[in-house]
């Protein structure tokens, strides 16, 4: 539980950067268009692919520091327990199934995109389409593995071995 949060901190720590690149890229883009006339479709190609990488680099992130959007009309005001319990089964039944399933249909597609050394699909475009299809692994692994971490929390607190659970991973919103 530790390594993956570790892995999912470290990754989420470089990744949000790309943010600052998506902004300077675009900045450049329209400074480009409307000052100078200018256009470079590479560099339109650059900011929406830093996007996608950071975005699908940083969800397990998100979903380590419970950053993603959850409906918390049952959760928040729920015990600990009944946390973990709900936890359990919201990543056993939604989320690892789904990931597999991500991670399944988009491997051949990925497979197939980095046989062919596959570029962007505009003329002028990026090359290295198949580096950002990639990242779609990326997002499946990550965040399953975040859920696997999820998974051993709920376990250690029905085993009431909360102690074995990191500070910064535990619930916000404790009501026990």
């Amino acid at each position: 539980m530790r390594a993956i949060n570790r892995l999912n901190i470290i990754v989420g720590h470089i990744f949000s950067w790309l943010a600052v690149g998506v902004f300077v890229v675009c900045f450049w883009v329209v400074i480009e268009r409307y000052f100078f006339g200018n256009t470079r479709l590479w560099m339109q190609d650059l900011y929406i692919w830093l996007n996608g990488v950071m975005f699908t680099s940083v969800a397990a992130f998100a979903l380590f520091r419970n950053d993603h959007v959850r409906v918390d009309i049952f959760f928040r005001t729920a015990s600990v327990r009944r946390k973990a319990i709900m936890d359990m089964i919201g990543v056993c039944l939604f989320l690892l199934p789904f990931m597999y399933i991500v991670w399944v249909y988009s491997f051949p597609n990925v497979s197939r995109s980095w046989q062919r050394f596959e570029p962007s699909s505009n003329v002028g475009g990026m090359p290295g389409l198949f580096v950002l299809r990639t990242f779609i692994l990326v997002f499946a692994g990550l965040v399953a593995l975040q859920g696997v971490s999820m998974l051993i929390r709920s376990i250690l607190i029905l085993a009431r071995r909360e102690d074995l659970i990191p500070d910064n991973f535990r619930y916000k919103y404790e009501t026990e």
